[in-house]
């Protein structure tokens, strides 16, 4: 199991809602990276949709989980993943290999959109920012 948490959204720092923010308190920002594939406007928060062999980015801040099994419990509710149940989950946890800015590469979990996003709603930048939505 990853150690590490991938975020690009509502968890990322200085993002989280009060519902979700102990939670994020508990984990370490540990710094910066980026995957590839789309990020799209879904109205109150982005979602990610990899794809390794496109050129667009979707960048975020990388986490260090904290030994608390509940906190990543927390962050499944609150993204609206069932791990037993993922096929119906809004939301799907995924192992992938993130980017860093030196090169090197680090698997971390990472909240993948498990619908069909509609393409007009593309965030271009790859970023997300309340001010995007």
């Amino acid at each position: 199991m990853s150690e590490y948490l991938f975020t690009y959204g509502t968890l990322k720092p200085g993002h989280a809602p009060d519902e979700i923010a102990p939670a994020i308190g508990k984990l370490t920002p540990i710094g910066t990276g980026f995957v590839h594939g789309l990020l799209y406007d879904l109205g109150d928060y982005p979602g990610a949709v990899l794809d390794p062999t496109s050129q667009r980015r979707i960048s975020g801040t990388i986490f260090k989980l904290s030994g608390d099994p509940s906190v990543l419990e927390q962050l499944d509710e609150y993204e609206g993943f069932d791990p037993k149940a993922p096929k119906s989950s809004l939301f799907v946890r995924t192992l992938h290999s993130v980017a860093l800015p030196s090169g090197q590469a680090l698997k971390c979990w990472i909240y993948v959109y498990n619908r069909r996003p509609e393409p007009e709603r593309i965030l271009e930048s790859g970023i997300f920012t309340r001010n995007a939505i």
